[in-house]
């Protein structure tokens, strides 16, 4: 992708629709989404999980960024590293990470403030914003621009506090993230509060009712990703067809089996 490929990538976020980047698990669901026209891409932690046979959380630093390393070899396209929280327990290691992405010739990641722990699971404001500085630091160093988008976790941990969300993405934005992003934000009004609130491109998570594309788009929401949903949707596809082979002994879900051979052909035949 050359020397620019995170200004390249920055500036997808920029068109006249939100920037649609679905999360693909493997190379091969990378290639097919791909060759469906996609303009980016960005991994998944819950998905690659998946794909290894372990829950979200279980990946370590070394399996994500070979993981997205291969994905965009693979396709060429930008690709946006899921870092969960930087695989680091300081800001230093944080920083360390990104680094490595940026060597590796990712064009993009994102760092959340989840700590990972049950008991407190979102860093305090302070100590989040030291780890977004020194990511920011790591992801624009050098010619190979990286785009960091900063997370504030609150609603995936039923901390649904608007006002200390946006102000953690304001703080992001201040510390050098890209691009900010709140997962869990369903409700239009809340994220158009978001979109107002900063200067820097948002991200939506694609949620169950929530705002059709649309909706964000007249709001001003400059990306939307689906998180790890394509990943369980295909393993949903597989527990249906399994279940009909052990529950009914037919044979329906070649329907869609020849759906994904023919994207399969397509994809990989290049």
């Amino acid at each position: 992708m050359g020397a620019n490929r995170g200004d390249g990538f920055l500036a997808l976020h920029h068109g006249e629709r939100p920037l649609l980047i679905p999360n693909p698990w493997d190379i091969g669901s990378a290639k097919v989404l791909a060759s469906l026209g996609f303009q980016a891409l960005a991994t998944t932690s819950s998905g690659f999980a998946a794909s290894l046979g372990r829950l979200d959380g279980s990946v370590t630093r070394d399996e994500a960024l070979s993981h997205a390393t291969a994905i965009t070899l693979a396709t060429g396209l930008p690709v946006s590293a899921d870092f969960e929280n930087g695989f680091g327990a300081t800001a230093a290691e944080v920083g360390e990470t990104v680094r490595l992405a940026v060597a590796g010739g990712i064009a993009g990641c994102s760092v959340e403030d989840s700590t990972g722990r049950a008991d407190s699971p979102i860093f305090e404001m302070a100590e989040a914003v030291e780890r977004v500085m020194a990511a920011a630091e790591a992801a624009h160093a050098g010619p190979d621009r990286l785009v960091l988008t900063a997370r504030a976790e609150n609603y995936l941990h039923k901390r649904k506090d608007l006002a200390d969300t946006v102000a953690r993405l304001q703080a992001f934005e201040a510390a050098g993230a890209d691009v900010v992003y709140a997962p869990g934000l369903v409700d239009l009004a809340e994220i158009r509060t978001v979109v107002e609130s900063v200067g820097v491109p948002v991200n939506v998570l694609a949620r169950p009712n929530g705002p059709a594309v649309a909706e964000l788009a007249a709001a001003g929401v400059h990306r939307i990703s689906v998180g790890g949903a394509f990943a369980f949707a295909a393993l949903g596809a597989l527990v249906e067809a399994a279940a009909e082979l052990l529950a009914e002994g037919t044979y329906g879900f070649f329907d869609q089996s020849a759906v994904g051979a023919a994207a399969a052909r397509e994809a990989f035949g290049s």
